[in-house]
């Protein structure tokens, strides 16, 4: 069974636009190949990071949203793991009020972008 999940990760800002969008793609196709369901992401840009990690200082921020089943979850987190382009990740099931959170802010996306 789907189950609904948030992840953010970090990639490291020594690589370029071109190569931080397709870190994120390969991500993305890696979720819709495991039978996954990208829902929502968005691009933070690059951010100051609050303590250092592998001696950066900052941080691109990446944020999906998508249905994946729990037992390829564990597959997708090795991989990110194994990927020295990713400074750290986290990855969060939502419950319902957790969905209905992400739905009031991709709404609020939205009415700014109109």
């Amino acid at each position: 069974m789907l189950k609904h999940y948030e992840n953010i990760i970090i990639i490291t800002p020594i690589l370029s636009d071109d190569q931080a969008k397709d870190t994120t793609n390969e991500y993305e196709n890696y979720i819709i190949q495991k039978k996954g369901k990208i829902i929502h992401q968005e691009h933070w840009g690059l951010k100051k990071l609050a303590y250092s990690i592998r001696k950066k200082q900052s941080g691109c921020y990446h944020l999906f949203e998508f249905l994946l089943n729990s037992d390829s979850i564990s597959d997708l987190e090795l991989k990110l793991k194994q990927d020295e382009r990713i400074l750290r990740f986290i990855t969060v099931k939502l419950n319902k009020y957790g969905i209905e959170y992400a739905e009031k802010r991709r709404k609020k996306l939205l009415k700014k972008d109109e």
